[in-house]
């Protein structure tokens, strides 16, 4: 399959496999029957003991059962994002229904992100230490922790000997990793990527740590209704937990296999704002020039573009920003464009959110419908493009987009197409 290196940018890609993590449940059907049906994954803290916190409330993953996926043995010596990591490849690489084999190993390759790796890990290990002292710190305790050990679990899980790297890049993490992996299939680098990427920071420190930025919604009272992007009454995001890996394939392996395709990936756009540690500029500048730079790479015009799965974190900066970028990328045709933010039910994974928003772009695709935004019951004046308010929607989806921005000003889009041979 390899050798089209005198070819550059030549390879098609295309998704064969799709493996969720989330709130809303822990498989890729799940996931998508409850996007559909419009349902939150938002409720109570359980994690730990959040009544001193003033956020009480998050996406958690319910029912997670390590030992379906990793062999007891290994457990320990995994944080809990890897373990999610595992699982959303374990669901993806079934969905493929791919086998590395020997011959296939070495061309197989895992890009898997996370913004904040093991917290769980370094919470519970500084405790060790501050307690009984460096004796008492677990030898596991940097393998588990690491970001880059999710791709390298995974790469030994599967047998993928192919490139194998991992992306930091706050929320842009996993969209950068699907987008990069991209680039290494086109290029002839590899020809299958498992990518994606995997967060589980719902802990005292990062529920604090983003608490204490005032970034987070105080809804305690009302879970279900705490996300409500483009709606005049948000108050901040609420954090999510999970995994989103994607199988991307050459075209023609994937054709030659007789492999089930969801959908083509056919653009990629990064771009930095050069502004804020944690806000976008007021003009959108970064997030329209990624779009941009999607667009122009998928090699089409922006009003080829059917549905947006917007950033949509649901803070009153951002959601504002995020409407005035796509406004002044699409134009005209701003409007007639279907836009929606399915943080309203997850949450927001922070540095999986790309990976599983790119999985759910790419399945709205394949099945010609765009999950809703929820909670959109008082719609921003500024904020007022067409929010596929409440209740999904079936039309015809040729292109969809999937934006995601991240602290330190780095903005990744993906631009997918419907398959049709």
């Amino acid at each position: 399959m390899l050798g089209s290196h005198n070819m550059p940018n030549h390879r098609r890609v295309v998704v064969t496999g799709i493996g969720l993590v989330s709130s809303l449940g822990i498989g890729t059907e799940s996931n998508w029957a409850a996007l559909i049906g419009g349902r939150s994954g938002i409720g109570p803290i359980t994690h730990f003991d959040a009544a001193q916190f003033s956020t009480r409330i998050a996406g958690e993953v319910r029912g997670f059962d390590p030992l379906r996926f990793i062999e007891k043995k290994d457990v320990k010596k995994m944080d809990v994002f890897i373990q999610y990591a595992i699982a959303a490849s374990q669901f993806a690489m079934d969905d493929a229904a791919l086998q590395i084999t020997p011959a296939l190993a070495p061309n197989v390759g895992v890009f898997i992100a996370s913004g904040i790796g093991g917290f769980t890990t370094i919470e519970r290990e500084h405790k060790a230490l501050i307690e009984g002292g460096p004796r008492k710190i677990s030898p596991f305790f940097i393998p588990s922790a690491i970001i880059n050990l999710a791709a390298g679990q995974v790469s030994i899980r599967f047998g993928a000997k192919g490139p194998n790297s991992s992306t930091c890049t706050a929320c842009s993490a996993s969209a950068h990793a699907i987008g990069d992996a991209f680039e290494i299939i086109r290029r002839g680098d590899a020809d299958v990527m498992i990518a994606g990427g995997s967060e589980a920071a719902i802990t005292p420190m990062g529920v604090g740590g983003f608490g204490a930025l005032r970034a987070l919604s105080t809804r305690n009272e009302e879970p279900e209704r705490a996300s409500r992007p483009f709606d005049k009454d948000r108050d901040g995001f609420v954090v999510g937990e999970g995994s989103g890996v994607l199988i991307l394939e050459e075209y023609e392996m994937a054709r030659t296999r007789g492999a089930r395709i969801y959908a083509e990936l056919v653009g990629y756009g990064m771009s930095a704002d050069a502004y804020h540690i944690t806000a976008p500029s007021e003009d959108g500048d970064g997030p329209l020039r990624v779009m941009g730079k999607a667009i122009k790479s998928a090699g089409i015009d922006a009003s080829q573009i059917n549905y947006i799965n917007a950033h949509g974190t649901s803070t009153p900066h951002g959601d504002k920003v995020e409407t005035l970028a796509i406004r002044r990328c699409f134009g005209e045709c701003a409007r007639k464009v279907a836009v929606s933010s399915t943080k309203s039910m997850t949450g927001h994974l922070l540095g999986a959110a790309g990976g599983l928003e790119a999985g759910i772009t790419a399945l709205a695709v394949h099945h010609q419908t765009a999950p809703p935004t929820i909670n959109l019951e008082n719609p921003d004046e500024d904020c007022d493009l067409d929010y596929v308010p409440n209740k999904a929607r079936r039309f015809p989806i040729e292109y969809a987009l999937s934006n995601s921005f991240g602290f330190g000003g780095t903005n990744a889009a993906l631009v997918f197409k419907r398959f049709t041979g």
